[in-house]
């Protein structure tokens, strides 16, 4: 897959310790773009590493206990996504505005014990090779009961799309683009990165949503297992 200038065609391109962004809610796939606003100091020495390397970062997600968000160093979740910075843009005041592209998702194996002020972790995408390989499964994502949900979902909440823009779109990035959009919580957020191809993470989303739609419509609040 490309990732900007990079190239990447085997999980063993990517390096095998990388600087991680654990941030709750929020969702990178591959293939697919995450725009960040950095500005906490010890994230802005993570960028300024970054740059200076392969610019690889891994999004991943604190441990979803509950209790996780309590310690300044949250135990982690096993399973994140790596992305190369393809943009990149200092704001004047302290902050770097930057956009992801996803490459692949990635186990971890052990954090590292580092004295910077960022996170590191050892990896492996050994298991998540598919991800390399751009429109796998497209066929088998059921797009016409996505979009249904979807144009649902945007009825049940007053709200509008760019119709055009979504027809135009492929299916992987259209299930990509959905799922990271999302409104739902990080349980589902790591559903959706976890699911086993592009045709179950549209199922997964289908699902959410649906589970939305009913909860809105008063039949019931059921929950996520």
């Amino acid at each position: 897959m490309q990732a900007g200038n990079k190239t990447y065609d085997t999980p063993s391109e990517l390096p095998p310790v990388i600087p991680v962004f654990p941030l709750s809610g929020a969702l990178l796939l591959p293939h697919a773009q995450l725009p960040l606003n950095i500005f906490e100091p010890r994230y802005v020495a993570m960028i300024d590493a970054a740059l200076k390397t392969d610019r690889v970062i891994g999004m991943i997600q604190p441990a979803l206990d509950p209790s996780a968000g309590e310690s300044k160093t949250p135990e982690l979740c096993t399973v994140g996504c790596v992305g190369r910075m393809t943009a990149f843009q200092e704001s004047g005041d302290g902050r770097y505005l930057i956009t992801l592209t996803g490459i692949s998702r990635f186990d971890t194996i052990e954090e590292m014990q580092t004295i910077t002020p960022f996170r590191q972790c050892r990896i492996t995408a050994d298991r998540f090779a598919d991800d390399l390989k751009t429109g796998l499964g497209e066929n088998e994502v059921d797009r016409e009961a996505l979009l249904k949900t979807f144009r649902d979902y945007l009825d049940a909440h007053d709200m509008d799309a760019d119709w055009d823009g979504i027809e135009r779109a492929g299916n992987e990035a259209l299930v990509n683009a959905l799922s990271m959009m999302s409104p739902y919580g990080p349980a589902e957020k790591q559903a959706l990165l976890e699911a086993d191809d592009l045709k179950t993470r549209a199922e997964t989303l289908i699902a959410l949503t649906e589970i939305d739609l009913a909860r809105k419509a008063g039949e019931g609040d059921p929950v996520l297992q």
